[in-house]
């Protein structure tokens, strides 16, 4: 995390998706629970507005008011990207923790998903060409997500929705990580990496 060693609120965008992929992919991965009834609904919705939705929000906005307003964020331009896909994904997770709770219709969120998998893919670009390995894993691992949400929102496909739902969960491993690694770098001067 070269870009990210010093910057607070990374590790509440990180630990907030990780937290919405271990809760959507883990019930759709393990198919536990397996009742999709309006009470799981509701569950599942309240957890992807307030922990993806919300902490991930507070994080682009943070980041982008940083740029905004001091000059020292603008130092480091590579941050743009950061603040461009925490506000963005914050945003997706509002969408979809409110449609899960409302139980509606998945089928456009595969056409989503061709947006998402775009910043996804220029995330990785630009944290691989800024040596930030951490964060361009993060990225492609995003994408894997978004590329198994397109066939499985607009087909409705249960085998391209479990294959959604595994790189949910790996990819919530790996955010798990990078919210260890920011948070001990930030408050102990460690220099996590891999």
């Amino acid at each position: 995390m070269v870009v990210f060693a010093a910057l607070p609120p990374l590790a509440i965008g990180f630990f907030g998706l990780g937290i919405g992929y271990f809760v959507f992919g883990g019930s759709t991965f393990f198919r536990f629970p397996r009742e999709n009834n309006e009470n799981i609904n509701h569950a599942m919705g309240l957890w992807g507005i307030f922990m993806p939705g919300f902490m991930q929000f507070i994080a682009g906005t943070y980041i982008f008011l940083g740029l905004t307003i001091f000059p020292a964020f603008r130092s480091t331009p590579i941050l743009y990207m950061a603040g461009l896909a925490f506000t963005s994904y914050g945003v997706h997770w509002f969408a979809l923790g409110y449609n899960k709770y409302k139980g509606a219709d998945t089928t456009v969120d595969g056409f989503m998903a061709v947006g998402f998998l775009w910043i996804s893919i220029i995330g990785a670009v630009v944290f691989g060409l800024g040596h930030d390995i951490p964060v361009t894993i993060l990225f492609i691992l995003l994408a894997l997500v978004y590329i198994n949400d397109i066939p499985a929102s607009l087909f409705h496909s249960p085998v391209w929705e479990r294959g959604k739902a595994l790189f949910q969960l790996i990819t919530g491993t790996w955010l798990m990580y990078l919210t260890f690694a920011a948070t001990l770098n930030f408050a102990l001067g460690y220099h996590l990496f891999l």
